[in-house]
């Protein structure tokens, strides 16, 4: 098949090929590289569905009984280590996004997967910014490094809603490891910036939207760690000029009780919402 590609095609398979072929080196077993090939590949052929099972009809249509039981096997049971894997696929990228400019930024974000059934580990009805809405779905939570001409994933994390960590027959049934906790996102998100600096990958200023920027803990943590911050933040949000602190909470006022409208008083901050303050 290949004899019959155009240079360019065949030049495109042999890349591939060489990036699967380093990968595997993560996996710490010879019996998995063909399952990652093959998984590999299944996510890059044209398909709509990329569960095992299509994909397997896909790469091997001669035996796809075979093919699905090798992939499920792959995905399912063979322990081989996320972490390690995003990290050698790291060192691997990293120096040809470096070669177009130094690492800026590092953003961190979720990614939701639409999902029509409940037994998927973490589905639950909640945002999803694939869809714009509240509906069934995975959540993953991500940390990616972004110079202005590309971006990688570094770290890369399922969120689980309380309503499954603290579910001991769910979890059981969908094989959750016992360490797994419940964590929130922020908090998710605060262990894989931690992790990307103990690994020495190089800093950039820490981007996130409300959903992270608006909690406090977070952004507190990210100046402890010794990284810029640039976060999105609800408009209602008090905020006070360097130099500024706030009245402790029993001094908002006489009873003891935060106000209800927002003070133009240096006090009280201002909303970052209010423009006009």
């Amino acid at each position: 098949m290949a004899a019959n590609m155009d240079p360019e095609a065949r030049a495109s398979e042999a890349r591939f090929a060489d990036y699967v072929e380093s990968l595997a080196t993560a996996l710490g077993h010879a019996d998995r590289v063909e399952p990652l090939q093959d998984y590999c590949l299944g996510l890059l052929l044209p398909g709509e569905r990329k569960s095992v099972e299509p994909m397997a009809a896909v790469v091997a249509p001669e035996r796809t009984a075979a093919k699905h039981q090798s992939l499920l096997h792959f995905v399912g049971e063979a322990a081989w280590s996320d972490e390690a894997m995003l990290a050698k696929v790291r060192n691997v990228v990293q120096p040809d996004i470096e070669a177009q400019g130094k690492i800026e930024a590092w953003i961190v974000d979720d990614t939701g997967f639409a999902k029509k059934g409940v037994h998927s580990v973490g589905v639950a009805r909640q945002y999803c910014g694939r869809l714009g809405k509240t509906d069934n779905c995975q959540i993953a939570v991500t940390l990616s490094m972004a110079n202005h001409a590309a971006s990688l994933p570094i770290a890369y994390r399922l969120y689980l809603p309380e309503g499954w960590a603290g579910d001991a027959a769910r979890r059981k049934k969908a094989h959750v490891p016992d360490a797994v906790k419940f964590q929130t996102k922020p908090q998710i998100a605060l262990a894989q910036i931690k992790a990307g600096l103990a690994a020495g990958v190089a800093p950039g200023v820490v981007l996130a939207d409300p959903a992270y920027g608006t909690d406090s803990e977070f952004r507190a943590a990210v100046t402890a760690m010794g990284l810029t911050y640039a976060v999105g933040v609800q408009s209602t949000l008090n905020v006070w000029a360097p130099g500024e602190e706030p009245l402790p909470p029993k001094l908002w006022s006489g009873r003891g009780r935060k106000p209800t409208h927002v003070r133009r008083d240096a006090r009280f901050g201002q909303s970052a919402g209010d423009e006009a303050a």
